[in-house]
């Protein structure tokens, strides 16, 4: 099963990085059909498998694994420190408030909200792309699932 995450994280994130978030000995949560629905390591939720697309989505530990594993600017939305404080507490984040962005996010992506020193804030999914949060002035660019 941890193969499977890590193919999964592999191709949603970029290859080499199934192995850095999901390391041996994870545990998984199934559903009553026997799919994936959570892999934990530690006591600690890495990610969500989605059951509509199959696709992840990050726990904060598993947010902080892929910062580790990706460099600037991968899938990192940068945010005005003056709103920081509100992506910690779970509030989306805006497209105005955005200093910085991956090019390379589409909408849907999930990412890591950062601050200006590439601290971790938050993690969500790109409802716009990283060029489109860096040139509209209004508008959710992340809906942030979980703040840190």
């Amino acid at each position: 099963m941890v193969r499977r995450v890590q193919t999964i994280a592999d191709y949603q994130f970029g290859r080499g990085t199934g192995e850095m978030i999901f390391p041996d000995g994870c545990e998984f949560t199934l559903s009553r059909t026997g799919r994936i629905r959570q892999v934990l390591h530690e006591g600690n939720r890495l990610a969500t498998v989605r059951a509509e697309n199959g696709r992840l989505t990050l726990g904060i530990e598993g947010a902080l694994r892929l910062k580790e594993a990706l460099p600037p600017p991968g899938y990192r939305v940068v945010i005005n420190p003056e709103v920081a404080e509100f992506a910690r507490a779970g509030k989306n984040a805006f497209a105005r408030h955005v200093t910085a962005a991956d090019t390379a996010i589409r909408g849907g992506d999930e990412v890591l909200v950062v601050g200006e020193s590439d601290e971790l804030l938050a993690t969500g999914s790109a409802m716009m792309s990283g060029e489109e949060m860096l040139a509209f002035n209004y508008g959710v660019a992340v809906k942030v699932r979980q703040g840190r």
